[in-house]
């Protein structure tokens, strides 16, 4: 990848670091998006219905059993909403210059799939106990997730884009970069937004001994459970690098899973771990909370860029932790 070398650790690489005017009909139709999402959870009471309805609305068979009275009414009632909130996604999209709109996610599965270490990139005695580390999330729904990292660059404009298109994403947080506005990421956690953990210093974690890495570790789980109020599962070590005591450390402090990258997203290209330079099924993808001045754009910029490659390619992003 440009802008990376290759890092000590299996599979990983290390990084080098080196306004658009608001149209009042259109935040109608951003709130129209969240209100057809937030009534889709009042179905939920009962969770045969809400999964009969939720399956309805992903165009998905539900159960062979004969419906409840109420079920058909609900599923039209769901599909409407789908089809209203798509429809002013599309709105959104316009008003944000995207090139087409971000399609829907199916309904996320009802069991999250078994998730194991990619191939080649195993520690030293590697085994099930440690957390698996992964590129890709094993599904064949045409979904990818979009994953930020680090926390420097705090764009509100970010935040509005991201809720009014309705696209979800995942941000590992560095607390060196994010200390000096954590009222930013409670904005995006509020949103809907899963914060997760990337240290708190952002070392090459293989070059620090196991005491190091589980301050850096252990003490950012303690400082996002005490600012944002949830320890995370989630844990992306810098740059990709990571050795046994990384993984040990990790589980130690209650990370469950190490998701890594299968693509990482600029603003002016996209940059591809496999040979054939396209997006699969489950792909994680990369990118930064960065701006104009580490690179040629935006945060909304960025956002216009990726979209495009994942659209033109048929893909839907979907929460990483309805997979995870």
């Amino acid at each position: 990848m440009n802008g990376c070398e290759p890092g000590a650790v299996t599979g990983g690489w290390r990084r080098v670091r080196g306004g658009l005017r608001r149209r009042p009909g259109y935040a109608v139709l951003a709130a129209l998006l969240v209100a057809a999402a937030a009534s889709g959870c009042a179905a939920g009471d009962d969770p045969d219905t809400a999964a009969r309805s939720a399956k309805a609305q992903a165009g998905q068979a539900g159960p062979q059993a004969e419906p409840a009275a109420g079920a058909l009414g609900t599923r039209a009632a769901q599909a409407e909403r789908a089809k209203l909130a798509q429809a002013a996604r599309a709105v959104a999209a316009k008003k944000w210059g995207l090139a087409g709109t971000p399609l829907a996610a199916p309904v996320p599965p009802a069991k999250k799939p078994p998730l194991t270490t990619r191939k080649g990139f195993e520690v030293e005695g590697q085994d099930d106990s440690l957390p698996p580390v992964f590129t890709r999330v094993p599904t064949t729904d045409k979904v990818v997730f979009l994953t930020m990292d680090d926390g420097d660059d705090k764009d509100p404009e970010l935040l509005k884009m991201m809720s009014e298109l309705n696209i979800p994403y995942s941000a590992f947080l560095s607390d060196y970069l994010v200390r000096d506005d954590y009222t930013y990421f409670k904005d995006a956690q509020s949103r809907g937004t899963v914060l997760s953990n990337h240290t708190l210093n952002h070392r090459y974690l293989p070059g620090l001994s196991h005491d190091e890495q589980k301050r850096e570790i252990c003490g950012q789980q303690d400082i996002l459970q005490e600012q944002f109020g949830k320890r995370p599962r989630l844990f992306r070590p810098p740059y990709g690098n990571y050795n046994t005591d990384t993984l040990k450390v990790a589980k130690s402090c209650g990370i469950t899973a190490v998701p890594l990258w299968a693509a990482e997203a600029f603003p002016d290209r996209m940059e591809w771990r496999e040979e054939d330079r396209k997006l699969h099924p489950g792909d994680i993808i990369l990118t930064h909370f960065r701006g104009k001045e580490d690179w040629k754009g935006s945060m909304p910029d960025l956002v216009r860029s990726v979209m495009k490659v994942v659209t033109d390619q048929g893909y839907a992003v979907a929460r990483l932790e309805d997979y995870v």
